[in-house]
């Protein structure tokens, strides 16, 4: 049974809808990084996933922007660290973020003007500077 991985708005991801692939990193580690596969490639298929609404599928595919792949698929690679377990889990972590930023619906802006005292100070204001510009100036004859 497959574990079911929590998002915002009780949305849920099941375990089984994302695919890790274990490969070497590049970088720092000694012989080391030669012989342990420890970076991380997390595949989720956000195209076909029953688990998000397409109002969500189609913000999350524009907030994944180059990770998301013609297939439809979100790509995450996660090499920061030096252990499989903890790559794992920072993979996760960013496509779960990453899906909880596409969840709530952005807020429309309702347009507004500014008010009659705003306009009145505004305008006050730069007939105040004005006047103080012209005191300024030589007078001329």
């Amino acid at each position: 049974m497959a574990s079911l991985i929590p998002l915002l708005h009780g949305l849920a991801l099941g375990s089984d809808e994302l695919h890790y692939r274990f490969v070497r990193a590049s970088g720092p580690g000694g012989q080391n990084v030669n012989k342990v596969s420890t970076a991380v490639e997390l595949r989720f298929n956000l195209a076909s996933s029953p688990s998000l609404p397409n109002a969500v599928k189609q913000r999350a595919a524009r907030h994944a922007g180059s990770r998301l792949a013609d297939s439809g698929e979100i790509i995450v690679f996660g090499d920061r660290f030096r252990t499989q377990a903890a790559n794992r889990r920072d993979v996760t972590k960013r496509l779960v973020d990453l899906l909880n930023a596409a969840i709530p619906a952005p807020l429309h802006r309702r347009p507004t003007r500014p008010g009659k005292g705003a306009v009145e100070r505004r305008l006050d204001s730069k007939r105040r500077r004005s006047a103080l510009k012209n005191r300024r100036r030589p007078e001329m004859e």
